[in-house]
């Protein structure tokens, strides 16, 4: 079978491509040797990333720099791994390093202030009852290359006008083209793309300013604007000039800077990378090559779910901005300074397990984790942390990893979405609210943004797009007055709306499609055509994508919340279906009924099932089940702080009837990365509770020797504050 082919060894193209601080004193020798260490672990790319603690003989840019590049990626491609290019000295990009400004302080970065006292140099557009709207340089950083240079440091670098024409062809020849001049040569084989990062156009640390730039004022008065009604800007409020201040600044920053920067690397045979400012920009995302988002700083969290706020659209948002511009791919930049606790290096296994889930069933199939570190060396351990790869407790079992990550994006890539519902939204406002009911309710939907509208057509059968039929819409509704206008209430939780009849008088944001107005009146929300699925009881944390893959017809399932799920799934299906393992990388039948069977899925848990034919169906080795084997008393034989590790050992004893199982697991409550070990043969390692291990073939009757090695969070190391781990009491 075609699908299980793919997903069982899945191409390098598929590998997770992290980001590789270089961020120490490089030498050509650790620089290779890394890269064969991570090709030994399975990952096959890196974004060569200069970082914060580069030696501060390596100038940016400079001779010594572009050696250590070349050298890089030289090796890179002797390894057949694929690299991409980082445009900036550290973030946010479109400065240089401060390069672009050097000399050049015209180009620095502009901002919109609201002042009692105009000053020198300040640029007056209007008086108004408040003050005085200016127009003056934003004094904004980003964070430099080298020790002194960081943020609200002495040093650090000014940040570019990226709304300026002159500023960003500057950019360009100082970063791009000097680039192409020394590696040009592995231009769209070894090197994919440019990663462009969090562009900010007021740049870092300013306060009550608005983005603005030079000559900005007439092109919005010749659009009608009115330059005092800016005012209403620095009190939150909102007015016609606003809007229009709104509309033409995402489109200057769109032309002069996304534009440009996706146009050079369209020439130059490589891919626009990266991620826009922030989490909901969706209509700048059609100028990458390859869509992005950045989920850092624990903005979602397992802890408190991934369903609210502007980041819990991040994922959708490149994800379905990739599928309007037909982009195979779309990616995230993910778990940066994702600690728990505020607590630096304290990132679990589980955590990142939930991470990847989370950004993979909503669509993402490339996967960048931040970051592999080339140093963690005195400060370079505090930079953003924690390291996710040779530096941390998982990196000797990493190549499992890499192997999920990779059949993560192998499966979401090449997919056509099954959406019953299309959320019409406009950039920055992706109606966070109202799709967390879609979710929780299995319903499948598909963005558009305000660009594409024009595009839509209001039919009998639902809303089409570019040959899409989609049943109901959701979100903004000017665009179609001709529609039958719901609205649907405004709870934090549509689950109790969810099942209960829907009532014309009491929707906020949907749209009704004509001739089928009475009847949804009538239905009840929860309808089985509107739905991947239908589990009862209702499952709120289970999140289910339906796509076709490969000629299949599958739905991915994963499990967000934090205890097991046991539910009665029905799939709207009559085929015989297949289950895979993504994270084991197992296939196996599904038993059901029409499409109907009991579903356990255990926290951090996902699942792959699949429509397939009689004969595909007898292919696949039957479902095993499991014989839990009662976890014996583990004592605690020793502790070894300077390794974070505690060394557990018990006796199990087994009957013969206990091994006439076909299939054992023991399992175990640990915190964190627990390995088992049976009569001194390895039996496998957990990295979340509970762990749970197939212990088949491993045991023997009467006495087994166990031994359990638990690992603990590096914070222990590193960190502020201790973090308990080893066997839960």
């Amino acid at each position: 079978m075609e699908l299980l082919h793919l997903l069982q060894e899945p191409a390098r193209e598929y590998s997770p491509i992290p980001f590789w601080f270089l961020n120490g004193d490089l030498t050509e020798e650790e620089l290779c040797r890394q890269l064969k260490d991570f090709v030994a672990h399975g990952v096959y790319g890196v974004v060569l990333h200069p970082r914060i603690g580069l030696a501060d003989r390596i100038s940016y840019l400079g001779k010594e720099f572009f050696h250590y590049i070349r050298t890089a990626v030289k090796a890179a491609s002797e390894l057949g791994m694929t690299v991409v290019l980082y445009d900036e000295g550290m973030y946010p990009s479109g400065s240089a390093s401060g390069q672009v400004v050097l000399g050049h302080p015209k180009l620095a970065s502009e901002g919109l202030a609201l002042v009692e006292t105009v000053l020198e140099g300040d640029e007056v557009l209007a008086k108004t009852e408040q003050g005085s709207l200016v127009a003056r340089k934003s004094k904004g950083t980003l964070r430099g290359l080298h020790w002194g240079e960081d943020d609200g440091e002495e040093n650090a670098p000014f940040s570019a006008d990226i709304l300026n024409p002159e500023a960003v062809q500057r950019f360009l020849e100082l970063t791009h083209e000097a680039y192409y001049r020394e590696v040009g040569e592995y231009f769209g084989n070894t090197i994919l793309g440019f990663f462009t990062d969090e562009p900010s156009i007021l740049g870092r640390n300013v306060r009550d300013m608005f983005p603005w730039t030079r000559g900005f004022a007439e092109v919005f008065k010749q659009a009608g604007g009115q330059l005092e009604d800016l005012a209403a800007l620095f009190q939150g409020k909102s007015n016609a000039g606003v809007k229009l201040y709104q509309r033409l600044l995402l489109e200057r920053e769109e032309k002069v800077y996304y534009g440009s920067l996706s146009e050079w690397c369209e020439k130059h045979g490589i891919a626009l990378m990266g991620h826009p400012h922030q989490s909901d920009d969706i209509e700048v995302e059609k100028y990458f090559h390859i869509p992005g988002q950045d989920l850092v700083l624990r903005w979602i969290a397992p802890e408190t779910g991934g369903l609210s706020g502007i980041d819990s659209t991040m994922a959708k948002c490149s994800a379905d901005a990739a599928r309007l511009m037909q982009r195979r791919r779309n990616a995230n930049e993910c778990f940066g300074a994702c600690n728990k606790n505020g607590n630096p290096w304290q990132l679990s296994g589980g955590d990142i397990k939930w991470y990847l889930d989370w950004l993979a069933v909503r669509g993402v199939n490339l996967f960048i984790p931040h970051a592999f570190y080339y140093s963690i060396e005195g400060k370079c351990k505090e930079d953003r942390p924690p390291d996710v790869g040779p530096n941390n407790i998982w990196w000797p079992y990493y190549k499992q990893w890499a192997n999920y990550m990779s059949r993560l994006a192998c499966l979401m890539t090449d997919v056509q979405l099954r959406a019953s519902v299309a959320v019409l939204c406009k950039n920055r406002d992706l109606k966070a609210e109202q799709v967390r009911p879609l979710f929780e309710n299995q319903v499948g939907f598909q963005y558009l943004p305000e660009s594409v509208w024009k595009e839509c057509e209001s039919r009998e059968n639902g809303l089409v797009f570019r040959g899409e039929t989609y049943r109901w819409v959701l979100g903004e509704t000017e665009a179609f007055p001709e529609l039958p206008l719901f609205e649907i209430e405004n709870e934090p939780s549509c689950t109790r709306l969810m099942d209960a009849p829907l009532h014309y008088e009491s929707l906020s944001g949907a749209i009704g499609i004509p001739e089928l107005s009475a009847a949804y009146r009538q239905r009840d929300f929860q309808s089985k055509e509107a739905r991947d699925l239908i589990c009862e009881p209702p499952c709120p944390s289970l999140r289910v994508a339906r796509f076709l893959k490969a000629g299949k017809e599958c739905w991915f399932l994963v499990n967000e919340g934090d205890t097991a799920l046991c539910t009665s799934l029905k799939l709207p299906t009559q085929q015989r279906l297949g289950r895979y393992d993504l994270w084991e990388g197992r296939a196996e039948r599904q038993e059901s009924e029409e499409g109907s069977f009991s579903l356990q899925l255990g926290m951090r848990e996902s699942l792959l099932l699949f429509a397939c034919t009689e004969e595909e169906y007898e292919a696949l080795p039957p479902q095993k089940e499991s014989y839990q084997l009662s976890t014996p008393s583990f004592v605690l034989k020793e502790e070894k702080p300077e390794l974070v590790q505690k060394r557990y050992e018990a006796v199990l004893v087994l009957e013969a009837e206990d091994l006439a199982h076909e299939k054992l697991q023991l399992s175990v409550e640990a915190e964190e990365m627990a390995e088992l070990y049976i009569n001194g043969s390895f039996a496998g390692v957990g990295f979340w509770s509970p762990q749970n291990f197939d212990v088949t073939g491993l045991l023997r009757e009467g006495e087994n020797q166990l031994t359990l090695v638990v690992t603990g969070s590096l914070a222990n190391r590193y960190g502020r504050e201790k973090v308990d781990y080893g066997m839960k009491v």
